[in-house]
């Protein structure tokens, strides 16, 4: 692979609550070169998303602590640097794409006045003079990136109005409103059914290839790593238990937790995998 765009470094981060402390991650290291599509992949619990947190200086301290470590993109240590220019990076330089969008979008506010104000602060970060008019065509220019037919309707709605996999892709248009290099994506497309999630995933699977972006995806869907990563990275219990290309990682996997992950991927009938045959719909 090439130059890491994010490189984690032996991360380790703790929990203390009631008295007590817990390792939660345990000398973590991971890369997501420029231009690579990379998967970190794990059941519930095994610290996929404290990573994707710590990553994105989104973890409470406390009772979260980070113990040990470095997280580098491009080149410069988030964990040293000043907090002022951390959040200058967050949104620009590296956005998330939430997996929940009822959880994530204001119900009182429309997409319209959400993802302008998001771009309103992004370009103040960046010394950006943008004005509302501006901006909006910014927003509208993105909604159809992301395959919104009436992107006008769709500024003016409220996320109750719209369907679980437009609210999707509107939180994929926000992560892409200020050009980032990297996309982080939190199991996306997890609460919709089999045949809009797929679609969606091949949205953000085009998105990448096409701006060239470097993507992390958070997942614990087997079969959607196989469609989406070159890289996959496997965690149980707060480690990184095996790591490589994704045909080695299913071909020849080494690490027994590794095995039993691909075992419990459901198959269709003929032996085809259900999460493959999902993505690939």
């Amino acid at each position: 692979m090439s130059e890491p765009l994010l490189s984690v470094r032996d991360l380790s981060v703790e929990f203390s609550t009631y008295g007590r402390t817990n390792k939660v991650l345990h000398n973590v290291s991971l890369d997501v070169p420029a231009h690579s599509q990379v998967a970190l992949v794990g059941e519930s619990g095994s610290g996929k998303t404290v990573t994707m947190k710590a990553i994105m200086g989104l973890l409470r301290e406390p009772p979260a602590r980070i113990t040990s470590g470095r997280i580098l993109y491009d080149g410069a240590d988030l964990l040293t640097m000043p907090t002022t220019e951390r959040l200058k990076l967050r949104g620009t330089a590296m956005s998330m794409v939430f997996q929940d969008p009822m959880s994530s979008l204001n119900p009182v506010f429309t997409i319209g006045d959400q993802m302008g104000t998001i771009l309103k602060y992004a370009d103040k970060r960046l010394g950006r003079g943008r004005g509302r008019r501006e901006r909006m065509a910014r927003v509208h220019e993105v909604l159809e990136q992301v395959r919104m037919r009436d992107p006008e309707r769709v500024t003016q709605s409220y996320p109750i109005q719209l369907s679980g996999g437009m609210r999707q892709r509107i939180l994929i248009a926000m992560a892409l409103l200020s050009e980032p290099k990297l996309l982080i994506a939190d199991e996306p497309g997890t609460a919709l059914d089999v045949t809009t999630q797929a679609q969606i995933l091949k949205l953000l699977k085009d998105l990448v290839e096409a701006r060239g972006l470097a993507l992390l995806m958070i997942t614990h869907n087997l079969g959607v790593v196989r469609e989406t990563s070159h890289h996959v990275y496997v965690m149980n219990k707060g480690v990184v238990v095996e790591q490589g290309p994704t045909s080695q990682i299913f071909e020849a996997p080494k690490d027994q937790y590794t095995r039993d992950l691909i075992a419990a991927v459901p198959r269709l009938t003929g032996g085809m995998q259900f999460g493959r045959a999902e993505v690939g719909s």
